[in-house]
């Protein structure tokens, strides 16, 4: 009886073609690419990670798999101003270049709020002419809506011990509010301890998970994969899972095809939303 539901429910909640930017009465995560997501929640608009380049606009990044491959990989589904259209704040959740880059640095109203993971972040942007930043904590509210920052780590222990200078720190974030399904939007973190503390803490209903499992040139993964995926279903069987940040960097080596055929083979399919870029979830 729960798999038939939550598998009708799988299939209602995948849209097509919604107007971005939309105030609408449920929660809408547009996946728009890599790991740029447009949240429309408790009737605010949140914009994270603003990567907004043409393709092959960067050299691929040094020491990471294809790095002879040029990125972004793929065009951006929308124009920039269809995607600004509306946000009330910004979700900085790190400052890497591929979830920051020198085109949204440009294209960002200077006066937008800011949402950031710390102090250096804050200075970073401040750099750059921003003068709406604020620093995410377990209580940082817009309107009605609730954000609390939560911890991630950029690869494992062994690839933090000696790519730590150059991973750094990232975050992710809850979204809570009245009447609306609570959101986990993990950010740059491999399946850790600090994945499953959130889960355990926040129970939330839907989580989007950063599984591109892009790697280093030596294979080591520094985001998760499709087996992360499926470890994370396991200690949030009944949430809703949205995997995101996929086929567009040169060190993604996860295809949204691979995932499919996995989440398949184990069974998972009705809890597993793999959007396309440009495609619009509503719950």
């Amino acid at each position: 009886m729960l798999k038939n539901s939550l598998n009708k429910f799988a299939k209602s909640v995948l849209l097509s073609s919604f107007l971005l930017g939309s105030h609408l009465l449920a929660s809408e995560v547009t996946q728009i690419r890599n790991a740029t997501v447009k949240i429309n929640y408790g009737g605010k608009v949140f914009l994270v990670d603003p990567m907004f380049a043409v393709k092959d606009a960067y050299k691929g990044f040094e020491g990471t798999l294809n790095s002879h491959l040029n990125w972004p990989r793929v065009e951006l589904p929308f124009s920039t101003d269809e995607i600004l259209k509306d946000v009330d704040a910004v979700i900085i959740t790190h400052t890497h270049e591929d979830h920051l880059d020198e085109v949204a640095i440009k294209e960002l109203p200077k006066n937008i709020l800011i949402f950031v993971q710390d102090e250096k972040d804050k200075n970073y942007l401040e750099k750059f002419g921003f003068t709406n930043i604020k620093i995410m904590k377990e209580d940082t509210f817009l309107g009605n809506v609730k954000l609390s920052i939560t911890a991630g780590q950029h690869g494992s222990d062994e690839v933090m011990s000696y790519a730590k200078d150059v991973l750094g720190e990232v975050s992710g974030v809850i979204f809570q509010a009245k009447n609306e399904k609570t959101i986990y939007l993990a950010g740059d973190t491999v399946y850790n301890k600090y994945v499953e503390d959130v889960v355990e803490r926040y129970s939330p209903d839907i989580i989007i998970l950063n599984a591109g499992d892009a790697k280093l040139e030596n294979g080591d993964s520094i985001i998760m994969g499709k087996e992360d995926v499926l470890k994370t279903h396991k200690i949030a069987p009944k949430s809703i899972i949205i995997a995101s940040h996929m086929e567009a960097v040169n060190h993604a080596s996860l295809t949204r095809g691979e995932l499919k055929s996995f989440v398949k083979e184990n069974g998972i399919e009705d809890f597993v939303l793999i959007p396309k870029d440009g495609e619009s979830l509503e719950f």
